[in-house]
């Protein structure tokens, strides 16, 4: 039995079930796996108005470079409408907390007003201008704090300076693409893209992108890692010897295939060692929903126990929550434990 606060959502209690609750007033049975509503740890929501805008498969650099094209065609109405559009149906697939990435103010109006739970984390980056300054700006807004966007696009100032501006969490993009790691080698598409347009940085001495992290971040503060697409064992060893604050590692597999047609196969590497994998859904312009259940289809080899960890209580407790809603996953396979075709979401509180 589930006990909830119907106030908050959070969840109270969990008990065995006893028959003798079978006539207790207020007691409710479903047939199904009962659950905490979905924590969806990476999204961009305010890039809402951007479905379908975007081909698929062109690679990470064709897909910044029609972002660039396209997102300009869009009235504030029209993205205003698509922001309610997507919080609406993430409510409705059942998930009750959203890690947001924030570049504006467009999104708070509708967050105020939603029966979901949004953590913010407003984007620094910027190798010849920084936007530093306006983000600070965007964390007068509830729930809203500064995270670097990734280790290849922040000067080491900006970057030193958001690591050390609070002890909230950051949310930064990590090994999303093998050019990532190619840049601090002076070679690949970054570093072509880099030099063809101007961009010096100044952090790459340091030699990897995960050396970056753990030269530039304390040790004390927990860090939210995004993609992952590249992750190596070796850059595990690193970053988790020198955290003493919880890592939370992230996966949008729906995401990578929408960019790059990758199916990162690094799930495996982060389950033998034991990490705290969490899942997102980045943004519906590069995604064709934000479904936190169809991206754990991508995993439906895997014991479906652990997937809900990952997307449910993983998650809240990466953003400092306590698990939020009840939902009903309808349609599994109960004797397997495994999602089917069928499988859909039903929110219960």
């Amino acid at each position: 039995m589930i006990t909830v606060d119907a106030e908050s959502r959070e969840i109270l209690c969990i008990e065995s079930y006893d028959n003798n609750l079978d006539t207790t007033p207020g007691v409710e049975f479903y047939s199904g796996i009962l659950c905490p509503g979905f924590v969806n740890m990476h999204c961009h929501s305010e890039l809402s108005y951007l479905r379908g805008a975007i081909a698929e498969g062109g690679g990470y650099a064709a897909f910044a470079a029609s972002m660039a094209q396209v997102r300009d065609k869009f009235s504030d109405e029209e993205r205003a409408k698509a922001l309610q559009k997507a919080d609406r149906e993430m409510w409705d697939e059942g998930i009750d907390i959203v890690a947001d990435i924030v570049n504006d103010n467009s999104s708070f109006a509708i967050k105020a007003t939603s029966p979901i739970k949004y953590h913010s984390f407003a984007e620094v980056f910027g190798l010849k201008r920084s936007n530093i300054e306006y983000c600070k700006s965007l964390t007068i807004n509830p729930n809203t704090t500064l995270t670097p966007h990734s280790v290849y696009s922040v000067q080491s100032d900006d970057f030193s300076q958001v690591c050390n501006s609070s002890a909230a969490p950051l949310s930064i993009h990590f090994k999303e693409s093998e050019a990532e790691e190619l840049l601090f080698e002076g070679r690949g598409s970054l570093a072509e893209w880099y030099s063809a347009v101007g961009f010096e940085c100044d952090f790459l001495h340091c030699g990897s992108p995960a050396r970056r992290i753990v030269e530039s971040i304390p040790a004390d503060r927990s860090v939210i890692l995004v993609h992952n697409c590249f992750v190596t064992q070796e850059d595990i060893d690193l970053i988790m010897s020198h955290f003493t604050a919880p890592v939370y590692w992230v996966l949008c597999p729906r995401s990578n295939r929408y960019i790059s047609g990758i199916v990162p196969d690094v799930v495996h590497l982060l389950r033998r060692n034991n990490l705290n994998i969490t899942i997102g859904t980045d943004s519906l312009a590069s995604n064709h929903s934000l479904s936190i259940l169809e991206e754990l289809r991508c995993f439906d080899t895997l014991p479906l126990e652990e997937l809900l960890t990952w997307a449910t209580y993983n998650g809240a407790v990466a953003l400092g929550e306590k698990p939020r809603g009840i939902i009903n996953i309808c349609g599994a396979d109960l004797k397997a434990m495994k999602l089917t075709p069928q499988t859909t979401i039903k929110r219960i509180l």
